[in-house]
């Protein structure tokens, strides 16, 4: 299994977080999705915000969350909105 670390856009406190709620590796990550990482994060650490989302999806994809599509941006802000409801 993968260190957390090793993808992109998830440095040491993010990593730290993400094993807090249980997400172990980057392999579990990638399963999970972005969203439900988040929704872990957003119950144990309510201070958690969209750019955090943006780099769970941007690890998960490989990519720099700051590249993601605009489509993806427009659906993952959509989401947190829906979870601040």
């Amino acid at each position: 299994m993968s260190e957390l670390t090793s993808m992109r856009n998830i440095g040491k406190e993010m990593a730290k977080k993400l094993t807090k709620v249980g997400v172990d590796s980057s392999e579990e990550l990638i399963c999970m999705g972005a969203k439900q990482a988040f929704l872990k994060l957003k119950q144990a650490y309510p201070n958690v915000c969209l750019v955090h989302l943006y780099a769970l999806e941007g690890a998960i994809c490989n990519t720099d969350f700051n590249s993601l599509s605009e489509d993806t941006k427009k659906e993952l802000k959509e989401f947190n909105d829906f979870l601040k409801e």
